[in-house]
């Protein structure tokens, strides 16, 4: 598993080499995977920089509302949004972690004010600028 994480375009005949297996038996065990939902696809990792979406931004929002409704409607929306990549209902306070990948700081700026804080739900939003990224699962 931790070849495919890596590398999702391994041929068949390298991860089994990888693993110690005959590529047959290696091939059978990745089907199986896929059938049983333990891998769920294959994608590939962009750089945010090529699309012009260097400022990535972590949010957390409170919302007041806890009707059914109220928050369906806040989820969809926000899911809705292109900026959104990443998005959490949390227990406990905040009630959600937003991740947007935007522009610069006039492209955060027009999405928070323009979408996020603007929406009926929301009660708080407190924003996080990354200094440096550590570690990130690709």
């Amino acid at each position: 598993m931790f070849h495919l994480r890596q590398d999702g375009r391994l041929t068949n005949v390298e991860l089994a080499k990888r693993v110690g297996l005959t590529p047959p038996p290696c091939l059978r065990r990745v089907k199986r995977l896929e059938e049983t939902g333990v891998i769920t696809g294959y994608r590939a990792v962009v750089d945010p920089a090529a699309l012009g979406r260097e400022l990535e931004v972590l949010i957390d929002v409170e919302i007041y509302a806890n009707d059914r409704r109220t928050v369906e409607e806040f989820e969809t929306k926000v899911a809705s949004y292109e900026e959104v990549i990443e998005f959490r209902r949390m227990y406990g306070r905040p009630d959600y972690f937003i991740r947007v990948a935007v522009a610069d700081h006039a492209a955060y700026e027009a999405f928070l004010t323009g979408k996020l804080s603007g929406l009926p739900a929301v009660l708080r939003v407190t924003s996080h600028l990354t200094m440096k990224k550590i570690k990130e699962d690709g």
